[in-house]
């Protein structure tokens, strides 16, 4: 395309998205956008490791489920933001106040956009291990973040949000957390390793049962196996 074309294409498209009229629809657009770029950029460089590193099969078979893995995270938050944003501006246009938005809008649209896009299983009864792995993700965050609201001083919990218990508490929290996360980890690792995530197992494999094995230089120090 020429660049006078490209002007012309600009010129005519400018106005339409810089105009008032169409920010909430084209927001929609631009959200799915930046779902599928944003799912691109975070799963394929872990999948190209987990997968080149621990996944065996040839490398066409590794170059598929790499493609797989990122193209099911990209879709996913696209088809995610496309749900909330459009259902956000579906609350406001026809809630209980028309034209401004409710407190509890973007929890429902959230609740519709998990079930409709992370909530559902494939044809084969199973959950995606994409999704569990997002969902696990958003999970440990709301978990931090309540934790947080919880001792904070004058919108937590009673008696546990006075500032000097807040502070007290707030300074304990994470090295419990850790330490509890991680004992549970090693425990269920250890004796219950076929109910972890499977990439989560096997990263946990490489590193804590892997290195209890080896019958010379070569797979002691240059290779695992």
């Amino acid at each position: 395309m020429s660049a006078t074309a490209l002007e012309t294409l600009k010129a005519v498209l400018e106005p339409i998205i810089l105009d008032p009229r169409y920010h909430d629809f084209l927001a929609i657009l631009k959200a799915a956008r930046n779902g599928a770029v944003y799912g691109t950029k975070v799963r394929f460089p872990h999948a190209f490791v987990m997968i080149l590193l621990f996944r065996s099969g040839t490398l066409r078979e590794k170059a598929q489920l790499i493609f797989r893995a990122t193209k099911t995270h990209a879709r996913n938050l696209a088809k995610f933001a496309i749900v909330y944003k459009a259902t956000c501006l579906l609350l406001k246009s026809y809630g209980s106040t028309p034209g401004k938005e409710g407190p509890y809008d973007s929890f429902f649209a959230g609740l519709l956009g998990g079930y409709l896009v992370f909530g559902q299983r494939s044809r084969n009864g199973k959950i995606s291990s994409v999704s569990q792995q997002i969902v696990i993700y958003v999970f440990a965050r709301v978990v931090l973040a309540l934790a947080r609201l919880a001792v904070k001083p004058g919108t937590g919990l009673p008696g546990v949000s006075k500032p000097e218990r807040s502070a007290t508490i707030s300074y304990y929290a994470w090295p419990v957390f850790a330490s509890v996360s991680w004992g549970a980890v090693m425990h269920l690792f250890k004796f219950h390793a076929p109910e972890l995530q499977s990439s989560l197992r096997s990263s946990m494999t490489y590193i804590y049962a892997d290195s209890d094995h080896w019958d010379g230089l070569r797979n002691f120090i240059w290779h695992n196996k």
